[in-house]
């Protein structure tokens, strides 16, 4: 158990927490959600005492440990990978060095040997002697090979790193667990892995993030911070944003109930009892979230035909590297393909050239005549290195130049009046993101080609941009970290590997559950701008 007792931080002028009061009990794993900046990671470092709240306390149980995953995959270069494991546990790792630096004293004093026969009582008691073993199970659980065990962090890639951290803070069964955003870099294997692990842990677990599958699958309750409080629900993530949404619909039918009737002398009586019904609410300080979510809706200008498109033996090498090799495949004009897989340069690729932004070395490709296409590039650099402010910079992209026309997509996407006039190139990378998805549904194109759109954006819009995407009744080829918007999204899959491409006419959980080696492929790397 770990509880905040009217905590509060403030930086500078502004309140991140006000009077926070909330406890986290044992056998529940709750996800810490908020929009980008509502100060998640902040709160988790508050946790775990790495900052000082400008006023209140953080209070754990006696004796109980908590265990923190590691940001800083540099930290433990000098050790070896079991001993990094090992450290997660840091009172069992201490005992351990101080009874082996004893045994190595060639002058063994009586001393000595009353100390190393406590550490040894110590040692046995927090079941020492299967420390290796059980470093090891949690290592092989995440897919890090024996032979990698004994090697020094320094060698390790990053992705490798991530797990050998991970497995750092699960070491030694802690009290309480705290992870920030513990399935990036993660393949799919490893993180239906760690799913089970904290299903089954028994103790306390808070986790930040992005990947709303994961928060369905592994949370019993959502502690969601707005207003500078949080506010604890029961239930995984889906259950908060139905509950959220019917809680804000609920308020507005109230209300407009009210005020249509309550003038009405043949309604006054129910519009008195709906009344009291919206003031228990407010009474109860149940408050719609305060975060809002972009408007996202794209409606093709042209219906498409059932010629769409068709790539031919497309190849292309880069710096000496063949990306593309032999590339053939025929899209359909109901097809909402994801591209998969660990092999990103090559699907950017593709995409570029079907974009016309580069030309194949061999091969071909043709659009459809009733074909018009949408670009959103992974490096969107050059479409924002200019002067132009937003509005001007958007109306390049619209037939209609009416500038009430055109900030009216920007308002979809949450851009408040005055930010119209902002330049774009000093935008920061979310914005950026929002001002290409206004440029997308400002054009109206019947086809979507979207490389990575959900990077750079918060939950809300990234729920905004996998429903827009459901009810776009065009045609779309993506490729996107989000597991839940792949499987919600795509109705086929294909993955550029090595050996060729793989097309396969399903959704990505059925891909992945008949290819263990797709599975293996898999790796989550979800970016955001997230400044907590």
């Amino acid at each position: 158990m770990i509880s905040a007792n009217n905590v509060t931080l403030r930086l500078g002028k502004r309140a991140l927490f006000e009077d926070v009061n909330i406890k986290f009990t044992e056998g529940n794993c709750y996800g810490l959600i908020g929009a980008n900046g509502a100060g998640k990671s902040t709160f988790l470092k508050i946790l775990s005492g790495e900052l000082e709240p400008t006023n209140g306390e953080v209070i754990m149980n006696d004796g109980e440990r908590l265990s923190v995953l590691q940001q800083d995959h540099f930290k433990y270069d000098q050790y070896m990978v079991l001993d990094t494991v090992i450290m997660g546990n840091k009172r069992l790792y201490d005992i351990m060095k101080e009874k082996d630096a004893i045994y190595a004293k060639e002058d063994f004093t009586d001393e000595d040997g009353i100390r190393a026969s406590e550490l040894e009582a110590e040692f046995a008691e927090m079941d020492g002697w299967n420390a290796e073993s059980d470093a090891a199970t949690l290592l092989n659980g995440l897919g890090v090979d024996t032979d990698i065990h004994y090697k020094m962090m320094s060698e390790l890639d990053g992705n490798l790193k991530v797990k050998v951290l991970l497995a750092q803070a699960l070491f030694g069964n802690p009290d309480v667990l705290l992870l920030d955003e513990p399935t990036n870099h993660l393949d799919l294997d490893a993180i239906a892995w760690l799913e089970e692990f904290l299903i089954n842990f028994e103790n306390t677990v808070i986790v930040v993030s992005h990947d709303r599958y994961f928060l369905n699958k592994v949370c019993t309750h959502i502690a969601d911070i707005d207003y500078a409080k949080i506010q604890l629900y029961a239930g995984n993530y889906d259950f908060w944003y139905e509950s959220s949404q019917l809680m804000i619909k609920q308020m507005k039918e109230l209300q407009d109930f009210i005020s249509r009737f309550s003038a009405n002398a043949s309604k006054s009586k129910q519009a008195t009892s709906r009344k009291r019904a919206l003031e228990k609410i407010q009474l109860d300080d149940i408050q719609p979230s305060s975060r809002k979510y972009p408007y996202i809706d794209f409606r093709p200008k042209r219906e498409i035909g059932n010629e769409v498109l068709t790539v031919s033996n497309i190849s292309k090498t880069i710096d000496g590297v063949k990306v593309l090799d032999n590339i053939s495949f025929t899209v359909g004009h109901d097809d909402k393909i994801a591209f998969v897989g660990p092999n990103t340069i090559a699907t950017t690729t593709l995409f570029r050239i079907l974009a016309g932004e580069e030309e194949p070395d061999e091969g071909s490709y043709k659009w459809g005549v009733t074909t018009s296409q949408g670009y959103f590039p992974k490096d969107n650099t050059k479409e924002f290195d200019n002067d132009l402010v937003i509005a001007d910079w958007l109306a390049q992209y619209s037939d209609d130049k009416d500038a009430t026309y055109v900030r009216g997509f920007l308002g979809r996407m949450l851009f408040a009046g005055e930010d119209g006039v902002k330049k774009v190139k000093v935008l920061s990378g979310g914005e950026k993101v929002r001002c290409l998805l206004s440029k997308l549904m400002i054009m109206g194109s019947n086809v979507l080609i979207l490389d990575e759109p959900t990077n750079h954006l918060d939950m809300e819009s990234i729920t905004a941009l996998n429903n827009g995407l459901i009810k776009f009744p065009g045609v779309c080829l993506f490729a996107c970290q989000d597991h839940q918007f792949v499987q919600t999204t795509a109705n086929r899959i294909m993955e550029l590997t090595n050996t060729g491409l793989i097309d396969k006419q399903t959704t990505y959980d059925e891909y992945l559950a008949n290819d263990e080696l797709a599975r293996k492929r898999q790796v989550m790397n979800m970016a955001s701008d997230d400044q907590d």
